[in-house]
């Protein structure tokens, strides 16, 4: 019975020690884990998983709280590796590395870290998104961009990186859409020169399409956003269209108070007086006539004037 007691007893100790060897060793893997953090992130990750599979296995007391350490500190350096990826431009890996991230998190329980890693994505697509816009690549930045304010509507400045790619991308529409909702957000100044744009160039379309009054509905809403010069002379064309003739010379006049020292002011000016002179406006005609003096027309004005004294 003592020889059974004995072989026991020792049996016992050479479990402790094999167990205290087993902490001993995982601990290593852990620091070794840590030591390799500011070379390479990935192999200090492979490291870490090791470590928890090895505290895991062990029965000291102490082995449960480096378990909780290797639980935190795995998904951290996951979001650390996806943030080198982000800086790379690696965007679709960091992508990928943060969804492993928040999954790897949720599983530990650790929804801060989760938090930490859903938080970035927004960021990441917001890059790819900026990137591709500087490479023209209209598409996929709106594309990118639209991943960012589905996450995030609130994000005026995305909204606005979203419209205008849009817009560059030859969808009108929808940027208009996104513009307005950078506009409620914060970038009412930048996105309403946007939307302006936008509109104006929806009226060109319509113009050329000949719905000229639809085409005047979109050059207004464009004007009401910010004036702009083009969208008045391009209102006074498809008045002239519709036969709108105190209209059109209204929209001309705007055009020339708003770029007054436009290119074509002269040639506008012609148009404004013998439209008004064809209209029976001799007011108009004469006012404008007078103001030829000097330029190209300065003759055919003059000869105008007299035809309107007679």
């Amino acid at each position: 019975m003592k020889r059974l007691f004995a072989v026991v007893a020792a049996l016992a100790l050479a479990a402790g020690i094999a167990s205290a060897q087993d902490f001993n060793a995982a601990v290593e893997t852990f620091n070794n884990g840590a030591q390799t953090l500011e070379s390479s992130k990935a192999d200090a990750l492979t490291q870490f998983k090791s470590a928890l599979a090895q505290f895991e296995a062990c029965a000291e007391e102490e082995a449960a709280e480096m378990v909780a350490k290797c639980k935190e500190i795995i998904p951290q350096t996951i979001i650390s590796i996806a943030k080198e990826q982000i800086n790379e431009a690696s965007y679709d890996e960091a992508l990928e590395t943060l969804k492993e991230a928040a999954a790897v998190a949720e599983g530990y329980g650790l929804e801060d870290i989760a938090a930490e890693a859903t938080a970035l994505v927004p960021t990441a697509y917001s890059r790819k998104g900026a990137a591709l816009l500087k490479a023209k690549d209209f598409i996929g930045a709106a594309a990118a961009f639209k991943s960012v304010v589905t996450l995030n509507p609130e994000d005026g400045q995305s909204q606005l990186l979203y419209g205008q790619a849009l817009m560059q991308a030859g969808d009108n529409e929808t940027a208009i859409a996104a513009l307005e909702a950078a506009a409620a957000n914060g970038k009412a100044e930048q996105a309403n020169k946007l939307l302006s744009n936008a509109y104006l160039k929806n009226g060109q379309a319509l113009l050329k399409a000949n719905k000229a009054a639809e085409a005047i509905e979109a050059f207004e809403k464009a004007n009401s956003f910010v004036e702009n010069a083009n969208a008045f002379k391009l209102i006074a064309s498809a008045n002239t269209k519709l036969g709108k003739t105190k209209a059109a010379i209204e929209a001309y006049k705007k055009y020339l108070e708003v770029e007054p020292n436009a290119k074509d002011a002269a040639d506008v000016m012609f148009t404004i007086a013998a439209t008004a002179q064809k209209a029976g406006d001799k007011a108009t005609a004469t006012e404008y006539y007078k103001k030829l003096s000097g330029t190209k027309y300065a003759e055919q004005a003059k000869a105008q004037l007299t035809a309107l004294q007679k």
